[in-house]
């Protein structure tokens, strides 16, 4: 499957990059980057520092938007650390980011092949992809699908009561997306909170000697609640990739989801004239872990 990741990295984007870069189900051909998480800066740079460890110098990754279409970014540095990466030590990268910005490198990888073949994993907000749309509508009507992780149907919000990170953070974007000519199927909070790592988990990881899963059992490892609880946080964004090659591990149905972008921002709302895209509900999460698992581990 031919993708271009895009991304905020971020612990749980971190874990979902390295899977793509190590399953050969995946053909990764580029990584652009969003300020979600933490800034663009930072973001760009943990981008460079995961290809420079799986020495995928081949790919290229390039800076994207800086903040939202519309007012001020969401900062989860509290979660993520100030580096995005829970303090996990990574190389440097082994070369600057693409001299292209992110829409036009993306736009160049979508005009390279016929129309519907290229995948956009999204694991941050949505705003490349809106902007994309909004100056090139010819190259993102190219795109096959879109797959991105944000939202919740009816699970609490964990950037309000009613709204997820991803699409509060830019819902004027997600408003585009949805509306927009390619596919979407959303994975919300519903469906990643299912799943969450043990600490037998990560032995068995690092039990795996692969880079890979030595860098996601870090990573992961910064990813417990105070670095104290029997299970992590949820690994909401390896979802998208495990969507990509395996959605049998996932429920869907179509609905018709409005984004709210003036009350409760990012909440998502079922109406009758709004855009019908597939969203997951329902997953077997022992075996998305399975899966995750060996994807990293090298099957």
């Amino acid at each position: 499957m031919r993708v271009v990741i895009d991304t905020d990295p971020g612990l749980d984007d971190a874990v979902g990059i390295l899977y793509a870069l190590n399953d050969p189900r995946f053909s990764v051909e580029a990584i652009i980057t969003v300020a979600g998480n933490i800034g663009i800066a930072t973001t760009t740079r943990n981008a460079g520092r995961l290809l420079a460890a799986m020495a995928r110098a081949d790919i290229p990754y390039a800076s994207g938007a800086a903040g939202p279409l519309e007012g001020q970014g969401i900062s989860e540095e509290a979660i993520h650390g100030a580096d995005g990466l829970g303090g996990v030590t990574l190389p440097e990268p082994l070369s600057p980011p693409h001299d292209q910005p992110a829409l036009d490198l993306l736009a160049q990888r979508l005009n390279a092949h016929e129309a519907g073949t290229l995948t956009i994993l999204a694991l941050g907000p949505l705003t490349n992809l809106a902007r994309l749309a909004q100056i090139d509508p010819e190259a993102y009507g190219r795109i096959g699908r879109v797959i991105g992780m944000g939202g919740t149907i009816s699970e609490k919000g964990n950037a309000g009561p009613h709204a997820e990170f991803n699409m509060a953070a830019d819902p004027h974007a997600a408003e585009i997306v949805f509306a927009g000519p390619a596919p979407v199927t959303l994975i919300p909070l519903d469906v990643t909170r299912r799943l969450r790592a043990t600490p037998e988990d990560l032995e068995r990881l690092k039990g795996s000697g692969t880079v890979a899963a030595g860098l996601a059992a870090d990573l992961i490892g910064a990813y417990f609640a105070d670095n104290a609880g029997r299970e992590s946080r949820p690994l909401h964004d390896p979802c998208v990739m495990l969507m990509a090659v395996a959605p049998e591990l996932f429920e869907t149905r179509q609905m018709r989801l409005a984004v709210d972008c003036e009350t409760h921002m990012g909440r998502l709302v079922e109406a009758a004239d709004a855009p019908a895209i597939d969203v997951a509900m329902g997953v077997d999460a022992m075996a998305a872990l399975s899966t995750l698992w060996a994807g990293l581990g090298g099957r």
